[in-house]
């Protein structure tokens, strides 16, 4: 809902590349540390009592330069902070050289920075509005976006309006959005709500439960014969890589003694699972096997002819197995595979993959909560793991490899440290050229799977369902809602 309330600078498109928003151009130095944004000048906050004569007032350079340091403000505290905090100095960092002007100065270069500016935490926000209701902002939230603010009973009910002096025209020049109202209800039991939509209570629908998944969806993922014209679907790529990940720190206790630290053995993993079989019978055709490396597909620059990842291939685990001093798993200890409840099912598959070629693994399943911390530990040697992209960047991905991200500090959960990796992360930074640095994120990702700390599962996909009155809403490997071209017949 926030992205159809606020604005940044930028935004996506359906293809996650970066386009103009409230900055309708941009120009970055020579040497890749300072941005200057030239905004619109017909981009209005929504009306607001707190405006004078209760109209909204023109965004102007300020705004950003407000809005960006409160990210890094300590005292708001933003769960957002990181989006800046390593790549800016100070206040000074953000700068509004006029109205329409406005600078972002950058302590090392980030060629990943206009992907990163497109997340909703660089939304602008009103200083007025925020100042006057401090933490209460979040009940009177103001904006530029398409809807405004009307109504919300937390976890019941949200209503938005349409923003009648939105800025954006559609390709046709007509003005946006073209919906009068959008109401979110919010309810908790997935097979309820889908209910609902099937009684076209609801228009939009997402993601498919386990509940109900066969009764939509055939085990290749086409839609089932009792629902065939009755509502739309539309599968597309979902910037989410599921994953089993393997501590490979040999300075910790648990490594130390483990049959994973040979990297036979977790290539022979890698090899063991039939990926394939694995979407096709526990989740409906949904998701594509993850064979070409950490980074996901739909990401800008994945390339599945670039990077090799691993194939179902039950000899050539049982070959690995076997040079690593285990054959059929004779004299391997048993493992632990650590999961949360949601995902037990994927776990015991997997389970049984690695029976077949001899390695006995039992399941340990803990909440969510706890696994999360013991991984943010490195206390867990083999994990059931998901990275969902924070921006569209494949520099995302690699981040959680790079050894500086040691725990508990940053997400290397694996404990992966390489030198050379590490010295071509740190290159990207000074790489401007999308094609060069998809280069060097290749070659990365390529390190990383010969390593075999990871063991990539499957790219998951979003699946959106909607009732066949409407027209314009268009999926996204972000699985970002985008409202504003929407019509309802």
């Amino acid at each position: 809902m926030i992205n159809q309330i606020f604005n940044g600078l930028v935004q996506v498109d359906k293809d996650l590349n970066t386009i103009p928003c409230i900055a309708k151009s941009w120009q970055i130095s020579n040497d890749g540390l300072t941005y200057t944004f030239n905004l619109r000048n017909d981009v209005f906050f929504q009306d607001d009592p707190l405006f004078e004569n209760g109209k909204g007032r023109k965004v102007v350079a300020a705004d950003f330069a407000y809005s960006f340091y409160r990210l890094i403000d300590p005292k708001v505290a933003s769960s957002g902070g990181w989006i800046f905090s390593d790549k800016v100095k100070d206040r000074s960092s953000f700068s509004a050289l006029n109205d329409s002007t406005f600078q972002v100065t950058l302590v090392k270069p980030f060629p990943a920075f206009m992907n990163l500016l497109t997340a909703q935490y660089c939304s602008v926000v009103p200083k007025e509005v925020v100042e006057h209701y401090g933490k209460d902002f979040r009940n009177h939230p103001v904006g530029t976006g398409p809807f405004k603010f009307k109504y919300w009973k937390e976890d019941e009910v949200l209503v938005l309006l349409k923003n009648e002096n939105y800025f954006e025209k559609d390709s046709s020049g007509n003005r946006m959005p073209f919906l009068d109202a959008v109401k979110v209800t919010f309810i908790n039991d997935k097979q309820s709500a889908f209910m609902n939509f099937l009684k076209k209570e609801l228009d939009f629908f997402y993601s498919v439960d386990g509940s109900y998944r066969d009764d939509i969806l055939t085990k290749s993922g086409q839609m089932t014969r009792k629902y065939k014209g009755e509502f739309q679907l539309t599968k597309g790529a979902y910037l989410c890589t599921e994953y089993v990940g393997i501590l490979v720190d040999t300075g910790k206790s648990i490594v130390k003694n483990s049959p994973l630290r040979f990297k036979k053995v977790r290539q022979a993993i890698n090899y063991a699972i039939d990926r394939k079989k694995l979407i096709k019978y526990l989740r409906n055709g949904i998701g594509t096997p993850a064979t070409s490396g950490f980074i996901p597909k739909g990401m800008p620059g994945f390339d599945s002819t670039q990077v090799k990842g691993y194939d179902y291939n039950p000899a050539l685990a049982a070959k690995l197995l076997a040079e690593a001093g285990f054959p059929n798993g004779k004299g391997m200890p048993e493992i632990k595979l650590s999961t949360s409840t949601t995902y037990k099912d994927l776990i015991e598959f997997i389970q049984g993959e690695l029976g077949n070629i001899g390695i006995r693994a039992k399941v340990d399943v803990s909440p969510s909560t706890s696994l999360r911390d013991l991984m943010s530990k490195n206390e867990v040697g083999f994990f059931r793991g998901s990275w969902i992209a924070d921006y569209p960047d494949g520099e995302n991905y690699l981040s959680v490899f790079y050894s500086k991200n040691k725990v508990p500090f940053g997400p290397n959960y694996t404990g992966y440290f390489n030198k050379e990796f590490d010295r071509l992360f740190e290159q990207s930074y000074y790489e401007s050229d999308p094609e060069k640095r998809f280069e060097l994120y290749h070659k990365m990702d390529n390190m990383v799977l010969e390593n075999a700390s990871v063991v990539p599962i499957l790219y998951d996909q979003s699946v959106v369902m909607l009732q066949n009155n409407i027209s314009g809403y268009v999926i996204n490997p972000l699985s970002l809602m985008i409202l504003k071209g929407v019509k309802k017949k």
